[in-house]
């Protein structure tokens, strides 16, 4: 089975961006393993920590080395995605020579009330995490306007348009993979 380092970009425990990383895990159940990165503990960067780096960080850095791809899912703030996961891609791709990122295949998604999605906030995530040395998958992307009544409580996506096309998205993930994986 494929296991993906899931990275959440908001630490807000009813997340809808949150909400929709399950509804993706349990449409790929069987064929991907979703492994969550807590992002909660992980500190700003700061390049003097290296010599006695924090819990957070080396797990951070252990958990995308282990997978075979990672999905990152953004809100977006101010037009662009949160500081928690610059922080996450900082970490990663350091110390000089040991960038955790390297050739490692990766989605960009999210979600928020609006009609665009986190268009403009995965934009720029794109663009560092393509600086950082990742795979990025470039199409399809998935902006998705969150509506809470096509999801159920335990996660399942009940609205069989939204269903049919996230399971099309998550396809096309598991083709990216299995092209550009190591």
């Amino acid at each position: 089975m494929t296991k993906i380092a899931v990275l959440v970009g908001s630490l807000r425990r009813d997340s809808i961006n949150r909400k929709f990383a399950a509804a993706l895990e349990k449409l790929a159940a069987g064929r991907m393993e979703f492994v969550y990165a807590d992002l909660s503990g992980l500190p700003h960067y700061n390049d003097e920590l290296w010599d006695s780096p924090p819990e957070p960080v080396t797990q951070l850095k252990a958990l995308i080395e282990s997978a075979d791809a990672v999905l990152v899912l953004t809100p977006e703030y101010n037009r662009t995605y949160p500081g928690v996961l610059k922080d996450a891609i900082d970490w990663g791709s350091r110390p000089w020579g040991q960038n955790s990122w390297v050739g490692k295949p990766l989605a960009i998604t999210g979600t928020s009330p609006g009609a665009i999605g986190t268009a403009v906030g995965q934009h720029h995530l794109r663009t560092a995490m393509v600086a950082a040395g990742t795979a990025v998958m470039g199409q399809p992307e998935l902006y998705y306007a969150y509506k809470p009544e096509h999801f159920g409580d335990d996660g399942s996506v009940t609205d069989e348009g939204t269903r049919s096309f996230l399971e099309s998205w998550l396809n096309s993930f598991a083709g990216w993979v299995a092209q550009t994986g190591k």
